[in-house]
């Protein structure tokens, strides 16, 4: 897999540094996406890159949530909910593996969509 490192002065490894504690929290708590944008961090380009992952991961949880609600009644959304979960905690894992390591990779399948640019 390709990882894409902008070669911008506000991405630096220093500026990644500060602000690897603040994504890997957007991860582990998706509905928190929107602090690095109300932060200095939204200057940073890899701030606000992994802002835009943990919003889509955050629709990933609401949708896959209604979609196995509403399959329930037939009961193939019971089998659903534990796949979601899997999944779900998969994508922060590699999210917050990507922080870790200074990477601006997408998560598989919902990464590919950019919402905060």
């Amino acid at each position: 897999m390709e990882t894409n490192q902008p070669e911008t002065n506000n991405t630096t490894t220093n500026n990644i540094d500060n602000h690897k504690v603040m994504a890997i929290i957007g991860y582990i708590f998706p509905f928190l996406f929107f602090v690095p944008l109300i932060t200095e961090a939204k200057a940073n380009k890899f701030a606000r890159y992994h802002a835009n992952q943990q919003l889509l991961l955050l629709l990933f949880w609401i949708i896959s949530q209604i979609v196995a609600s509403l399959l329930t009644a037939i009961l193939i959304g019971i089998l659903l909910y534990p796949v979601i979960y899997l999944i779900g905690i998969i994508f922060m894992v590699m999210g917050v593996l990507n922080v870790l390591n200074g990477e601006m990779k997408p998560l598989p399948t919902i990464g590919k969509y950019e919402l905060i640019k």
